[in-house]
């Protein structure tokens, strides 16, 4: 996809109407459209880029620094106490807009939205060997 079809750029330039809640020169703050729960905000970076690695490490820094006060905001305008973050990165971890963005979906006991997460065990000696290839 280029930067052209990308939905997120149409927003950030505006050809696109969204439901502003935040930006500065870096980011970009609106209402998701489908939203999970009310107060669902995505954050985005004003610059294209894919996936989260490959964001220059200035992006990475004004995303990273207005997740905190943007959820202060959004928490209280929407009058709940806990929220989730979702990133993700290339379609088999379930991105669907190519533009690197954070899921801030504010959550209440009971509301039924859930997540699947199966943790399983690993082995001493697989955790040891990766520990050092990553680290390398």
């Amino acid at each position: 996809m280029s930067v052209a079809d990308c939905v997120f750029c149409k927003i950030v330039a505006g050809e696109i109407p969204c439901h502003r809640v935040f930006e500065n020169e870096r980011v970009l703050a609106f209402l998701d459209i489908n939203p999970l729960s009310l107060g669902h905000t995505v954050l985005i970076p004003r610059a294209h880029a894919v996936r989260f690695e490959q964001l220059s490490e200035d992006d990475a820094a004004a995303l990273a620094g207005a997740i905190g006060p943007l959820a202060r905001r959004i928490l209280s305008a929407v009058g709940s106490e806990d929220y989730n973050l979702l990133q993700n990165n290339g379609a088999s971890a379930g991105q669907v807009v190519m533009h690197v963005h954070i899921h801030i979906i504010p959550r209440r006991a009971n509301d039924g939205l859930g997540f699947r997460w199966k943790p399983k065990p690993g082995a001493p000696e697989e955790l040891s060997t990766l520990a050092s290839r990553i680290s390398a």
